[in-house]
């Protein structure tokens, strides 16, 4: 059955390049960004790797720990590694998940058959610190992800985490947000001190209440 947001991600054990994990003990207190690839040694999958590693700063400043899957063995994780380094003039600095067998491929519903039978589609899992599934992205095999996108998407879940607010469309850290329909206007002074605007009723907007 496919996995849904809210879902406890699924815990397993698996040899990566950087030695065996147990998923859940990995990520500890942690958020998690869990991202698979259709094979090693593919053009896109090369590109967004060496993305990734680029972006470390930013993944550790919001306490999100990384790792890939790829259905290749170890060995060729550990070679494709070395051209991403050359090709994308970076190191790469977080596990690759060895999943020859399609174990973790298929505990998290990563193989679309109408896409391709054997091949993992580019799915994006971002998990919280409680191990519960916040964001489910899937990209066909041709398309790159954006991943200044899944920065701003983790930046809103951990904001609404914490305050009664959503994100508006294509908010980015720093912006006004949405109050939370729940929120009383009397409860507002005291939850929003940074004060608050009245758009509709059922729309209104505080700054960014964490900054």
């Amino acid at each position: 059955m496919a996995l849904r947001l809210g879902d406890t991600a699924p815990d397993f054990t698996a040899e990566t390049s950087e030695g065996k994990i147990s998923f859940h003990e990995w990520l500890g207190d942690s958020w998690g960004l869990l991202f698979s690839h259709p094979a090693d040694y593919t053009p896109v999958c090369t590109t967004e790797l060496g993305t990734t590693a680029k972006l470390k700063e930013e993944f550790e400043k919001r306490n999100v720990k990384v790792v890939a899957l790829s259905v290749d063995d170890v060995e060729s994780h550990q070679g494709w590694i070395k051209d991403i380094n050359e090709t994308q003039n970076t190191t790469v600095n977080f596990p690759i998940i060895a999943d020859p067998k399609r174990e973790v491929s298929t505990l998290y519903d990563m193989i679309h058959p109408n896409a391709d039978n054997s091949l993992t589609v580019r799915s994006v899992f971002i998990i919280d610190p409680a191990k519960k599934i916040k964001l489910i992205i899937t990209y066909p095999a041709s398309t790159g992800r954006n991943f200044d996108e899944l920065l701003r998407v983790i930046d809103s879940l951990q904001l609404t985490a914490n305050y009664s607010v959503a994100t508006p469309a294509n908010w980015r850290h720093g912006e006004d947000v949405v109050i939370a329909p729940a929120i009383t206007d009397a409860e507002i002074p005291a939850k929003f001190p940074k004060g608050h605007k009245v758009i509709k009723p059922y729309l209104r907007t505080t700054p960014q209440p964490n900054l």
